[in-house]
């Protein structure tokens, strides 16, 4: 059974019986997705986790509202990321004067040579993620939606509420832009 499907049907036992069980489903369907979106936006395990978790508190207290209205819901991704967005720039309002460095680099040094690729690949990443915060908040949105939670033109024009060519606008801006950035390093 398709995504789309399987969501309609577990919103449906929701809004109709608030059936946790169809929530945990929809849950364990889409919390590495917004795991992933939410890490890379703080690129901290601990306050992605916490992010993670009011994500879907959220969710689930906007689908079992007080009165019997029933919220429409085009896509549960889409509110979820929506969610997840918002989640972010709260967190950000709330740190903006704690700057904080982690030291979370695991490397295998075990294997000979094996650790040698371990870091160049980190080194690589690391290089991309910093050019990919080097353009503005628009741009990274579009790329990390894309390329890191694989999703297609359409849902990111729900979850940005922008139209489709405005995505595919900002997407090859966003990759020209990169690619100078890139260029400008090497």
């Amino acid at each position: 059974m398709s995504n789309f499907l399987t969501e309609k049907i577990l919103l449906y036992r929701i809004f109709t019986k608030k059936d946790p069980e169809a929530y945990a489903e929809l849950y364990d369907l889409y919390v590495q997705r917004i795991y992933r979106f939410v890490f890379f936006k703080v690129s901290s395990h601990e306050n992605a986790e916490d992010i993670t978790s009011e994500v879907f508190l959220k969710a689930w207290q906007f689908l079992i509202p007080n009165s019997e209205d029933q919220p429409e819901i085009k896509s549960f991704s889409g509110l979820l990321y929506r969610i997840a967005r918002n989640s972010i720039i709260d967190f950000y309002r709330s740190r903006a004067a704690k700057p904080e460095v982690t030291l979370d680099e695991n490397i295998d040094v075990g294997d000979e040579g094996k650790w040698y690729h371990q870091l160049a690949n980190k080194m690589e990443t690391g290089k991309i993620v910093e050019a990919i915060k080097k353009l503005k908040q628009e741009y990274q949105e579009v790329l990390t939606l894309k390329y890191v939670d694989e999703l297609d033109i359409s849902e990111i024009a729900e979850i940005t509420g922008k139209s489709q060519l405005s995505v595919r606008v900002t997407m090859h801006r966003a990759l020209k832009k990169l690619k100078q950035i890139l260029g400008d390093k090497k």
